[in-house]
């Protein structure tokens, strides 16, 4: 056989055995990849004797997908340019212009140049679009709704917020809440999915329903939210999956989620279930973090006031 010969793949249908070249283009498995069929009825016949080695590959798959280190999930201060940090209390989200913002430019306009303080009006401006802060619930709920309909997922997200808490004049609806939260989601809001998951853990506008919790779980932690990993981290401790645990603890922890820092701390310390080269690695990758998101003009904010914390 020449090397071309040993190079050329034919793709065969695994059901019925048809080639590429004898039927219409062949559709791979959409769960495992590993196989292909020509129709659904063939993928449905084949069922029985794939399902097992599908359902062992595609959890092979998801395990890829979930215990990777996601890109930043905040993204850098629009002003800055500096990692945007992990508490909420570090930044601010500006319905004006629909841009989140650090504490530190959040602050810096308090002060002009020679460190005398503005007046209120320029203190309250947007420190991106300069534009002065609404003066009334009614005022920002207004400015929310624009950037909802400007399709901002933030916004979008926000509102889910109120209206599962009942805030700012907003009828509590669980089940308004969990739409907007979707289409949230469905705009890359790394926070969406972890709520979603949440209202399934505790029945809120929905039955209560710990699969699909864990789905919503995985899809937010995969996306880059820590409070989903760390959800994800707990239950994977509580049954026994220790190993499982710490990668989705360490993976947090390069996020900046102290909590997992702590964890794992326990973890070595108390447990035995982590190595001291587990932690060691852990603090090193919580360091680098806090030097990705650290500036003397945050220091500034945080020490003027709790409200500008952000480690």
């Amino acid at each position: 056989m020449s090397a071309v010969d040993e190079d050329y793949e034919v793709s065969i249908c695994a059901n019925c055995g048809k080639g590429e070249e004898e039927s219409h283009k062949l559709k791979a498995c959409t769960a495992c990849k590993m196989v292909k069929y020509c129709n659904r009825e063939c993928q449905i016949a084949h069922r029985s004797q794939h399902k097992k080695e599908c359902k062992n590959r595609a959890a092979e798959l998801l395990d890829i997908e979930l215990f990777k280190q996601p890109p930043n999930p905040n993204g850098d201060c629009p002003i800055c340019f500096l990692r945007m940090p992990l508490m909420n209390s570090g930044s601010r989200y500006q319905s004006c212009c629909g841009k989140v913002i650090c504490n530190g430019c959040v602050y810096a306009p308090v002060y002009d140049r020679e460190g005398n303080k503005v007046d209120v009006d320029k203190q309250n401006a947007c420190a991106f679009c300069r534009v002065v802060a609404p003066k009334t619930d009614e005022e920002a709920i207004e400015r929310l709704n624009k950037r909802v309909e400007a399709n901002d997922a933030q916004a979008i997200f926000n509102l889910g917020v109120y209206y599962r808490d009942g805030r700012f004049g907003f009828e509590q609806d669980h089940t308004k809440a969990l739409e907007l939260y979707h289409r949230a989601g469905e705009l890359n809001y790394v926070n969406a999915y972890n709520n979603i998951g949440n209202a399934y853990e505790l029945g809120q506008g929905v039955e209560v329903d710990m699969k699909k919790s864990q789905h919503y779980y995985e899809l937010s932690a995969m996306t880059g939210n820590v409070t989903a990993r760390w959800n994800l981290g707990n239950r994977e401790g509580s049954a026994g999956n220790v190993d499982r645990a710490l990668k989705h603890f360490m993976i947090a922890v390069r996020d900046g989620h102290s909590k997992s820092l702590d964890t794992i701390k326990q973890m070595y310390s108390n447990y035995g279930h982590a190595t001291k080269e587990d932690y060691t690695k852990a603090l090193q990758s919580y360091q680098e973090y806090l030097g990705e998101i650290k500036s003397p003009q945050r220091d500034k904010a945080a020490a003027f006031s709790d409200e500008y914390r952000y480690y």
